[in-house]
């Protein structure tokens, strides 16, 4: 079973909703996009020790639950006999039980979050007709994964979000971190991971930062487009200063690139200097923003595109030869 397991602030390189055919159907699934609420079904199992939720735990999100056990807590295995009492007594720490009511206290509706995967999906399902739209849900990950990614379905943890100042948060985070854990990074995050997922990078490409940069580049594209942001900055969480910072030093950077050969470097700490989201990781100063590298990247996917207008996004997704795309994209910043 192909899984993938993301770390939203992290990220480097290195569904169940049914879904049949016919035009007609496939609308209605995205329709039927409903985020399903696992976080309330866990604490309901946790606070009240309810038999019911266990079981639904246990049955209806077996698939989420094992992941959360295996994957993202690491408690053990889903089958050892005594995991559902491990699970009931991780959650019960104090600390954990605090955050969970905030965090369903602050996320008790959905329906906003709801019509933004309906939209983003209707736009995705336009440009991938086959596309399998994944069962959604919400989970509460203990301050773990953000997101995760995995065989039909899509999960985002709601006590990720909670906003930048949230009090917890500044015991256990940095600046920089707690700038993307708020309620309007979901979206962006959850369409980016899901489509890394989708379309990974390739085994066989060497990692050059070119290949990895445009690779990024292109996920982040698409997910700006069908997300409807305004600026690339907006879909990468800059502020507008930096924002402003870029297009201003775009040159500056590109030049810097290219003078030291960065773009065929497969050296993993240069790679991380562009696109790791941290701050001053990049060659540019204290001024500089976080994945310089991923916002030029974006910069010559939108000019490729432009010079291949009748290119989909679906085949823009599937394009790996990043040589070709700077050639043809003709990018002069």
């Amino acid at each position: 079973m192909r899984k993938f397991i993301f770390f939203c602030l992290m990220c480097l390189i290195f569904f169940s909703c049914h879904l049949a055919s016919g035009k007609k159907e496939r609308g209605n699934a995205v329709e039927r996009i409903e985020i399903e609420r696992y976080d309330k079904v866990l604490n309901e199992y946790v606070e009240f020790n309810s038999f019911s939720a266990l079981k639904k735990l246990n049955t209806e999100y077996l698939q989420e639950t094992k992941y959360l056990i295996e994957d993202v807590l690491r408690l053990g295995q889903v089958n050892d006999d005594k995991i559902n009492t491990k699970l009931k007594e991780f959650y019960s720490d104090s600390t954990l039980r605090m955050l969970t009511t905030d965090a369903l206290r602050k996320f008790s509706d959905m329906n906003r979050l709801e019509k933004g995967f309906k939209k983003g999906f209707k736009k995705l399902k336009k440009e991938i007709p086959a596309l399998k739209i994944p069962h959604i849900y919400s989970q509460i990950s203990a301050l773990n994964e953000s997101v995760v990614v995995g065989d039909s379905i899509l999960g985002f943890s709601i006590d990720k979000y909670m906003g930048e100042d949230y009090m917890l948060y500044k015991r256990y985070f940095y600046d920089y971190q707690r700038k993307s854990m708020k309620p309007d990074r979901i979206l962006p995050d959850c369409f980016s991971f899901f489509l890394f997922s989708e379309y990974p990078f390739p085994e066989n490409n060497k990692g050059h930062l070119l290949d990895v940069m445009l690779y990024y580049a292109k996920v982040h594209y698409v997910v700006s487009k069908i997300l409807e942001y305004k600026s690339f900055g907006e879909e990468l969480n800059y502020t507008k200063h930096e924002e402003e910072w870029c297009k201003f030093n775009s040159k500056n950077i590109w030049g810097y690139m290219l003078q030291n050969g960065h773009l065929n470097s497969t050296d993993p700490m240069i790679i991380r200097k562009y696109l790791k989201q941290a701050p001053n990781t990049a060659f540019f100063g204290d001024n500089s923003p976080m994945m310089t590298g991923v916002w030029m990247g974006m910069q010559i996917v939108d000019s490729y595109m432009k010079n291949h207008k009748n290119m989909t996004l679906k085949e823009l997704l599937e394009m790996n030869d990043y040589t070709r795309m700077l050639s043809e994209s003709r990018f002069n910043p």
